[in-house]
């Protein structure tokens, strides 16, 4: 004589079921924010960008008197990473890789140049003038030719940026890749290319009116 067995109840229990709905719309959440790595599908909810901004309200205008004798062109590959401690990079931080073009001026300024500056003989054929050192303008990060190479983010940089009024900023790595460029444009020969270039003007300039003999100095 046999006794049948039970049947063993494998229903899924109400709290299971219930951090199961929880993940799949995790799931669901993260699937939907990173749509652009599966083609074709981003396309199914439709996009439309839309310019709302208001009219630009010129605040001041400021008359420049110097002269931009010279412009460099710099590049620099910006490797920014932020680690946490006691914690691993697939949980806590960031790692970007960031190309950032920009270009640094060099000017003269003439509207330092004073009456005790400039010198002229009497018959209008020699003429001294003293100009003061050229000097570096700020750089100018260009965003056409600035992007970022690759971004690597924790699971809570992740949901962190979920929540974000400024997700995914690169704020950080533009202001470092500035400062490499005005590091490496102190370094260069910009503002001594720039005051042979503004004395080649001043001297193209003067012999135009009828100066024979220009000197062109540059100090304090």
């Amino acid at each position: 004589m046999t006794t049948p067995l039970k049947r063993i109840d494998r229903r899924m229990p109400g709290w299971a079921k219930a951090v199961s709905a929880v993940v799949l719309v995790l799931v669901v959440f993260f699937a939907g924010i990173r749509l652009s790595v599966l083609p074709g599908l981003k396309d199914l909810f439709g996009t439309e960008t839309n310019d709302r901004s208001g009219p630009a309200l010129l605040q001041s205008i400021q008359d420049m008197s110097r002269y931009d004798a010279a412009s460099g062109n710099f590049q620099i590959v910006v490797d920014l990473e932020k680690d946490a401690k006691f914690l691993p990079d697939a949980i806590r931080g960031t790692r970007t890789l960031y190309v950032g073009a920009g270009t640094v001026d060099a000017y003269v300024d003439l509207g330092k140049v004073g009456e005790d500056d400039v010198t002229v003989n009497g018959d209008r054929t020699s003429a001294t003038l003293r100009l003061p050192h050229a000097a570096l303008g700020k750089p100018s990060l260009d965003p056409d030719r600035s992007y970022a190479v690759s971004k690597q983010r924790g699971l809570l940089d992740r949901l962190g940026d979920l929540f974000s009024d400024n997700p995914n900023s690169e704020q950080a790595v533009q202001k470092l890749a500035v400062r490499h460029i005005g590091d490496a444009a102190r370094k260069s020969e910009l503002t001594a290319r720039a005051q042979t270039n503004t004395t080649h003007m001043l001297e193209g300039l003067l012999h135009s009116l009828g100066f024979k003999e220009v000197k062109v100095t540059y100090g304090t």
